[in-house]
């Protein structure tokens, strides 16, 4: 379905799709959050050299850049797909869905063996309903 329709979004997950998708969203999940204290890390490093006066090149930099372009590289994964990353820390992802004729968002977070819940696409998690 496109946007034509009417629809938000161009692409609609079954929720056997969206199960299948799973194992790699745990993986990038897992990834973005080892990124996480490097990027600080190495952004840390950069901003005291500039503060200081000093050249902004070299290593520091280069792992700073390395680490943003994989960063970037894992955004662009749920982005390709129309997947919502709603939010890093507790896992919790949304994936654009037709139910009864009506979009809205199948509801995963981490740690959950299945996507059991679904939310109107204003709802929010609070909004969720089991299937």
């Amino acid at each position: 379905m496109s946007q034509e329709s009417g629809f938000r979004f161009t692409r609609h997950y079954t929720r056997e799709e969206a199960r299948t998708l799973l194992p790699r969203i745990r993986g990038w999940l897992k990834r973005l959050r080892e990124l996480q204290p490097l990027l600080r890390h190495h952004g840390d490093n950069v901003e005291r050299l500039l503060k200081h006066g000093r050249d902004a090149g070299g290593p520091e930099v280069d792992h700073w850049m390395r680490n943003l372009t994989r960063v970037a590289a894992l955004g662009r994964e749920f982005e390709q797909r129309e997947i919502q990353l709603k939010d890093l820390d507790r896992g919790l992802v949304d994936f654009p869905a037709i139910l009864a004729g009506r979009e809205v968002f199948l509801c995963w977070e981490e740690g959950e063996e299945d996507i059991d819940y679904w939310h109107e696409l204003d709802g929010g998690f609070a909004g969720r309903s089991a299937f």
